[in-house]
C-alpha cells in the first residue's frame, strides 16, 4: 500500500511539474507573438451643420470640424464617421458632442490610437455707426464691442447703422431690427449695454458697446510687407478723399499713392505698393486732403531663388533617379521609390531642355509591373520628401519650410497627352479614352508640419486646394499636346495678405488624377527652369 501510494505521489508530482513547465512554455509562446502594428486613422467625420469639409491632421491625430455660426457647439450631432478598416471607435454615428472643448476619440485594433476632435466656429459679428473710422473690435470672451468715431462727429448724436453680435437670426434687446439704444457719455467715449438672444445656443447674453471719439478722421490700420510689394490698409470717413503716402525710412519726402490705385469699401480703403526694394524699412500713413494718419513702419522680405529650380541636378541610386545632386540634400522629390518597386523610375532627367543646355525633368505616366501584375503610376515631381512605400502605394510629405511671399511662379513646360486607359471605375469611368491632363500647382501655407499624402485607397489623404491652412495658391491644368516648350506663369492668389507662410508646396504631374491611379500610359510632362517673381 505504501509503495503504491509513493509511486502514485511521484506520478502526480511529475504530471503537475510537466503541466507547470508546459504552462510556462505556452505562456511564453503566447506573450512572444507580436501583434501587427497598424496605424489607425479617422478618414472622414461628418457632423450636422458643418460649413466646410473636416480637416484631418494625420501627423498629430487631430480632426477639426468647422461649424456654421447657427450651430450650438455644445450639441453637435455626428452624422457619420469613417475609420481605418476593422478598427473600433469610441465615437459612433448618432452621438451628440460638446465641442466647446476638444473631445478625445480612441481607435483600437491590436493597439490603441488616441485622436482629438475639435471645432472651429466663426460668428460674423458686425457693429457700425455713421462717421465710423476703422473696423469694429470684438472681444467675445468679455462680450465687448467697440468702434471709433471721427473727430468731425459728436458723441451726442450716435447713429447706429448695423449691429449683429450673434448667429444669423439672433435678436438684440428682443428686436429683429436695429434696436434703439441709450448711451451714457464719459468725455471721449460713450457706453451702452445690450442683450443678445438666439434659441438654446445663446440665451440672454449681455454685451457692452463702446464708441470712442478720435482726435482725427483718418487711421492707418496696418501694412503687410512682401518682398517687392506691400499691401496698405486704412480707415476714414466714408466718402472722404482717403489715400496713402509712403517713403523709405530716413527719407524726408513722402510719395503720394496714385488715387486710381486706392480700393475703397465704405470707410475702409487699401492699396498695393509695387517697385519696393527687398529687405528695406519703409514708412506709410493714411491721409486725406486735410489730415494725416498715424505712421506705420514695415520691412520688406528677402528675394530668394527657388532651390534647384533649374532641375539640372540629379543622381541615381540603384534604379531610382533622385532630383538633387548626390553631394547635397534634397529639396525636390518624386514618387520614383514607389514606382521602382515594380519597374524603372518614371521621373527622370532629360537633355531635352527649354534652353538647349543643362537638364530638365521628364515625367512619364505608365503601367509599372510585369504582365498584368502591377499598377498605373503617374510621373510626378514635388517639393518635399517621399517618406516610405506602403505595399505598392506611397506615403509622401508635401512641402519644405519657407517664409517669404513671392507673387508668382514661372517656368517652361512641354506636354504629350495620351488617352486615359487606366482609371478608377467607380470614380472616373467618364474619363475613359479622354485626353489626359497634366497638372502644375503651387501653394504657400501656415501648416506646422509638412502635408502628409497617402495614395492607399483605404487610407487616402490627398492635397486639398481648399485647405484653410493655404495662404496663397495657383494652378495650371493642360490637356493639349505641345511639341515645343511653352512658358507658363502661375500668379499667386493670396487669400490673406497678413498671414505669413511656413511651408512651400510645388507639385507637377503628368496625369492630373494620378493619385487615383488614373491617366493615360505615355502621357509625358517635361518641365524646366522654374523661378519666383516678387513684384
Amino acid at each position: 500500500m505504501y509503495l503504491i501510494s509513493s509511486v502514485y505521489k511521484k506520478y502526480v508530482s511529475c504530471i503537475v511539474l510537466c503541466l507547470m513547465i508546459l504552462g510556462g512554455f505556452t505562456g511564453c509562446i503566447e506573450n512572444d507573438i507580436p501583434y501587427p502594428r497598424i496605424p489607425l486613422y479617422i478618414k472622414d467625420l461628418q457632423v450636422r451643420g458643418a460649413s466646410a469639409a473636416p480637416y484631418m491632421d494625420n501627423e498629430n491625430h487631430i480632426v477639426t470640424v468647422t461649424l456654421a455660426d447657427s450651430v450650438n457647439p455644445r450639441k453637435v450631432y455626428v452624422k457619420s464617421i469613417d475609420v481605418t478598416e476593422s478598427a473600433q471607435s469610441t465615437l459612433k454615428a448618432g452621438q451628440i458632442l460638446d465641442l466647446t472643448n476638444p473631445v478625445e476619440v480612441k481607435l483600437s485594433l491590436y493597439q490603441e490610437y488616441v485622436w482629438t476632435v475639435k471645432a472651429e466656429q466663426h460668428i460674423d459679428r458686425r457693429f457700425s455707426i455713421r462717421g465710423q473710422v476703422g473696423e469694429p473690435s470684438f472681444n467675445s470672451d468679455q462680450r465687448i464691442a467697440s468702434v471709433n468715431l471721427g473727430s468731425s462727429f459728436s458723441l451726442a448724436n450716435i447713429e447706429l447703422t448695423e449691429l449683429k453680435l450673434g448667429p444669423e437670426g439672433s435678436t438684440i434687446n428682443m428686436s429683429e431690427s436695429l434696436p434703439m439704444l441709450e448711451w451714457k457719455r464719459y468725455g471721449t467715449y460713450a457706453q451702452t449695454k445690450v442683450m443678445v438672444n438666439y434659441r438654446d445656443f445663446i440665451v440672454m447674453e449681455e454685451w457692452t458697446l463702446y464708441v470712442f471719439l478720435l482726435e482725427n478722421n483718418i487711421s492707418t490700420l496696418r501694412a503687410d510687407a512682401f518682398t517687392e510689394v506691400a499691401y496698405l490698409y486704412g480707415a476714414g470717413v466714408e466718402g472722404a478723399n482717403n489715400g496713402f503716402e509712403y517713403r523709405q525710412s530716413g527719407s524726408q519726402e513722402w510719395i503720394t499713392v496714385d488715387p486710381s490705385l486706392i480700393q475703397k469699401q465704405g470707410e475702409k480703403f487699401s492699396t498695393r505698393l509695387s517697385g519696393l526694394l527687398p529687405e528695406t524699412v519703409y514708412e506709410c500713413r493714411a491721409c486725406t486732403d486735410k489730415e494725416k494718419g498715424n505712421v506705420v513702419n514695415f520691412t520688406t522680405g528677402k528675394k530668394l531663388s527657388l532651390t534647384d529650380g533649374t532641375l539640372d541636378n540629379w543622381h541615381k541610386v540603384g534604379n531610382v533617379w533622385n532630383p538633387w545632386a548626390d553631394t547635397s540634400s534634397s529639396f525636390w522629390d518624386t514618387g520614383n521609390k514607389g514606382a521602382s518597386t515594380l519597374g524603372e523610375s518614371n521621373t527622370i532627367p532629360t537633355n531635352e531642355t527649354s534652353t538647349g543646355s543643362g537638364q530638365a525633368a521628364k515625367l512619364e505616366s505608365k503601367f509599372v509591373g510585369i504582365g498584368s501584375i502591377g499598377k498605373f503610376a503617374a510621373g510626378n515631381l514635388f517639393v518635399g520628401e517621399f517618406k516610405r512605400v506602403d505595399g505598392t502605394n506611397g506615403v509622401l510629405d508635401f512641402g519644405r519650410p519657407f517664409s517669404e511671399r513671392p507673387t508668382r511662379l514661372k517656368g517652361k513646360y512641354k506636354y504629350t497627352s495620351k488617352p486615359v486607359n487606366y482609371f478608377d471605375k467607380q470614380l472616373f469611368p467618364h474619363l475613359a479614352n479622354v485626353p489626359d491632363t497634366c497638372a502644375i500647382y503651387i501653394a504657400l501655407g501656415d501648416w506646422d508640419t509638412p502635408v502628409e499624402i497617402r495614395t492607399k485607397a483605404s487610407e487616402r489623404k490627398l492635397f486639398d486646394p481648399k485647405d484653410p491652412k493655404i495662404i496663397a495658391y495657383a494652378e495650371l491644368y493642360n490637356g493639349k499636346t505641345w511639341n515645343d516648350y511653352q512658358a507658363f506663369t502661375l500668379e499667386l492668389n493670396y487669400r490673406d495678405t497678413q498671414r505669413k507662410p511656413k511651408y512651400l508646396i510645388i507639385v507637377a504631374s503628368a496625369s492630373r488624377y494620378g493619385d487615383y491611379f488614373t491617366g493615360g500610359a505615355g502621357s509625358t510632362l517635361r518641365i524646366d527652369n522654374l523661378e519666383f517673381e516678387w513684384d
